[in-house]
Order: structure tokens, then sequence, then C-alpha cells
């Protein structure tokens, strides 16, 4: 086979454990479930940060973000990183965008009255648009205006058509309707049209994302009694840490859901088993229309020479330990699903294969590059996985998994002033590994669980005398992690003795 075609598919907010393949008691994706028997499922893959912003910056760069810096939605991406596609076009691919990317651009160089210096959703460079689909989703809107539907407040982007509907009720628009559906459409026209070429798309759907609303039948698809419920949450939990007491304090249910308000660390049972079923119909509505896509590829004789990736960016609270959304420090947050389906034959001995070692969304650039026949770039943090969908293991593959995340609030100075910290120090690193977890602050004290003891990561342990041996592991681990993760572009030159020498990495 000549270079493939590369199909990059992120579902916005789809925690790791939602696929059956998985062993889920609940989750509906018979679509992902066949792609993992034809390809490389990774157990244990995390994003590096989150929001969204921070997480796809993590997935586009191969930077952890301590390099990347994007931490969080609005903060721009320096220029001066390759992104996954301004690196594809070097092997002649036009990677096309339907979805969104969430990038803020580097504001260097632009004018004052540029519309780009106020906008997070920016394009990621490197990308041509087919469909671009922001919260305003103007192109969603007016397709359903065509179909009869009346879009009263334009401003109000996608939330307005869900605002119309209570909670608990499918939307007013039909499944074939919806956004989900709607981004497929786009994307199987493209693809009718789109020539002989191998071709690069990344298609970015927002679901299984808030709004916690979805059309029939999907908003049914699941029985809120049959619904699994979460782990931990309450006043005992808020113990634990002042972060996460300041979190359960502060996350309203207003916004993920329509007509929801309120504490998520207060809501009862019935809502909490609503919204965890509204979620898997909206995964489920994703699954099926991947097989849609699935399908397409086959009827189109593309199959066999397409390179799938399907991944999430952050996972989402669910209302485990209180808490909805992507915030913490919890696996939660975190875990992302990552599935590889590799068309050649090289990739036979990875197929129905489950990675159990530790993978992160840093890994996937490199990965797609190596697919592409392009080498992996000198300032990457992450390292290609092709090997694991050969059957291999790499030698000396990571025994641990990082991620950040970065709590500041510049506007409302909220955390600042709770804690008494500038803005630079609201932040955390995590660390885990089989047997721990370890949580570290720039202004407070830090977090340890032992995973063995406590997998459900209810009981701090840091302060414990007995855990103390655990607690320095922990530190140990992360700052060799972190000395050995520097910015790298230029280390390898010397210029010495009037030449320039270039040195192995």
């Amino acid at each position: 086979m000549t270079r493939p075609s590369i199909l990059l598919i992120t579902a916005d907010q789809w925690r790791g454990d939602h696929l059956g393949c998985a062993g889920h008691p609940f989750a509906v994706t018979p679509n992902l479930d066949a792609l993992a028997r034809e390809g490389t499922r990774f157990a244990r893959h995390y994003g590096q940060a989150y929001p969204c912003a921070p997480a796809r910056a993590g997935l586009v760069t191969g930077l952890y973000a301590h390099n990347h810096r994007v931490i969080s939605n609005g903060t721009p991406l320096d220029a001066r990183h390759p992104t996954l596609f301004t690196a594809l076009r070097r092997a002649g691919y036009r990677p096309t965008l339907f979805g969104y990317t969430d990038t803020a651009l580097d504001p260097r160089g632009r004018a004052p009255g540029d519309p780009d210096l106020g906008d997070y959703e920016n394009v990621c460079p490197g990308l041509a648009v087919d469909t671009l689909l922001t919260e305003r989703a103007t192109p969603w809107l007016a397709h359903l205006a065509a179909r009869g539907h009346a879009i009263a407040d334009p401003d109000a982007g996608r939330d307005g058509i869900y605002a119309r509907r209570p909670f608990g009720e499918p939307t007013a628009f039909a499944a074939e309707e919806s956004e989900t559906a709607f981004l497929t459409d786009r994307f199987l026209s493209w693809l009718s049209v789109a020539g002989a070429e191998p071709f690069c798309a990344h298609l970015s759907f927002i679901a299984p994302h808030p709004p916690f609303a979805a059309a029939a039948p999907w908003a049914g698809l699941i029985d809120p009694d049959a619904v699994t419920m979460p782990i931990g949450g309450g006043a005992v939990e808020a113990g634990q840490h002042p972060l996460l007491a300041a979190l359960l304090a502060r996350t309203n249910m207003a916004g993920f859901a329509p007509g929801l308000a309120g504490l998520a660390a207060h809501a009862d049972a019935r809502t909490i088993r609503t919204v965890r079923a509204t979620y898997a119909g909206l995964a489920a509505e994703v699954d099926h229309n991947i097989g849609r896509i699935v399908a397409a590829l086959k009827a189109a004789g593309r199959w066999d020479s397409t390179v799938l990736v399907f991944t999430g960016d952050h996972g989402e609270q669910l209302f485990d330990h209180g808490l909805l959304g992507k915030t913490g420090y919890f696996d939660q947050s975190a875990h992302v699903p990552l599935i590889l389906r590799d068309p050649r034959p090289e990739a036979d001995l990875g197929r129905n294969r489950t990675v159990a070692q530790f993978t992160e969304s840093i890994d996937v650039m490199p990965t797609v590059l190596a697919l592409a026949g392009l080498d992996r770039l000198d300032n990457a943090d992450g390292e290609s996985l092709l090997p694991f969908c050969r059957g291999e293991t790499p030698p000396g593959w990571r025994d641990e998994a990082h991620w950040a995340f970065d709590f500041r609030d510049p506007r409302g100075r909220h955390f600042e002033t709770l804690f008494g910290l500038p803005s630079e120090r609201c932040n955390l690193q995590v660390l885990r590994t089989d047997r721990l977890k370890y949580v570290h602050f720039a202004g407070q004290p830090p977090v340890l669980f032992d995973l063995h003891d406590d997998p459900d990561e209810t009981r701090n342990c840091a302060a414990d005398p007995g855990a103390r041996a655990l607690l320095l592991e922990g530190l140990h681990r992360m700052m060799t992690w972190r000395l050995g993760h520097e910015d790298r572009a230029l280390t390898r030159f010397v210029c010495r003795g009037g030449t320039m020498t270039e040195h192995a990495r």
C-alpha cells in the first residue's frame, strides 16, 4: 500500500471506560467494539491536560502542557510549535476539518482589531476547513432552519435549540437532524467526491459533551434505573483536599443540561441517573454514526487503505466524587479512549489487542506521522505507538501517566482569592502508576492515593506517616519525568570552533 488515507475522529468529553469492549456496564458501542477487534485498543490512555483547548493542544503538538503552555480555553497556541496538521502537509496531505479544534491563535503580529484575538474557537494551523462548528454552530443551525425549525436567537448557538425541551426529555429535533448526524453527513458527502488520492480528515464530534440532552431514540436508549451510581461525593470527600472542597462548592449543574440547577454535589439520585443515562445515549449516537462512516469507507473500497484513529480530548466526571465536567485530579477527567486501526498487513498481529501499558495523548501525533511515512519531530514529548499495533511492546516503555490542570481564574480571581495564591501557583500536576497517584500543587499540600488499597481514590494519605515512602516515590518520579521532558528544540545543537554540530537525541 502507498501512503494511507488518515481519518482522526475525536469525541469531546468521552470517558476512557465508556466502551462495551472495556466492560462498561451500560455503554452501547457496538461499532467501536468492532473497530477495537479490527485494530488495537489502548486501555490506559490519558490526556495530558484539560479542559478542551489544553487537551487538544497536547494531542496536535505531541507536547506536555508545560511545553506547549496552552493552560486554558483561550490561551493562544505558540506559532512556533508545529502541529500534526502542518507536519502532515509535508507529506502532501491536505488535512480537512469537520467540527472544531478550540485553538486560540498566536496574537503576535495581528492588528488590534483582528477578531481572531477574541476567539478561542479558531482553527488549528495546518487544517483546511470544510465544516466549522463552534459554540454558535452556524452551519448546523442553518441546516435546522432549512428543515423548518425556527431559530429565534442565532447568537444563542446550540444552547438555544436545546433549551426548548425540559431536562430529561428528547430534543426538539430528530435524530437524523442532530449535530452528530449533520457532521457525519457533511463528512460522508465530502468523502463521496474526495477523489482517488489518499485523504486526510479530522472529524471532531461535540458529543457526548454537554448539554446532556439527546434526540429520540438516543434519549431513551438507556434506562436510568439500569445506570450504576457514581463513586464517592458528599461532605466526607470534601475533606480530602482544599481544592476538592472548593470545586464541590462551586460545580453547578446549570449549563450541563437544560433546566438543571444547583450544586452537582447535592444532586438527587434521579438527576444523577438521568444525566448518566443521557450521556450514554449521546455516546451511543456517536458510535452509530461511526458505523455509518465505516460502512461508507467499505462501500467506496477505501477501508483497507484508511488509517482510523478514534480518541477523546478529555473525560467527564459524571458525578464521580461529586463533580461534573473535567476538573480536579481524578482519573475520570483524564482517562480517554484510543482505538487505532492500521490496515497494513504488518499490523495484523496487533488486531483485537488490548494494550495495558500507559499511553498518552501526546503519542498520537508521532504515531500518525509514522503512518504517513514521516519522522518523529525532534521536540515532541510523545512516542509512536506503532510497535504495539505490530504486536510488540517497545523496550523501556513508560510505567506512568502524567497530566496537568491549571485552575487559575484571571478574570474573577476566585481561586486566587480563596487560596491566597498568585495565578501562576494555581495549578497541579498528576503522576499515576499502577500503585500510586501523586498530585503535586504549586501552592498547596499534595494528594497521594495508594491505588492498591484505594482504587476509587477516596482517601488522601499524603500526611500518613505509613505512606511516606510512597509519597517520596511519587515526588522522585515526578521530578525525574519533568527533568527529562523540557523543551529540546535546539538542545541537540552545539556551536563550537566555527561549526555547528548536531547530536543524536
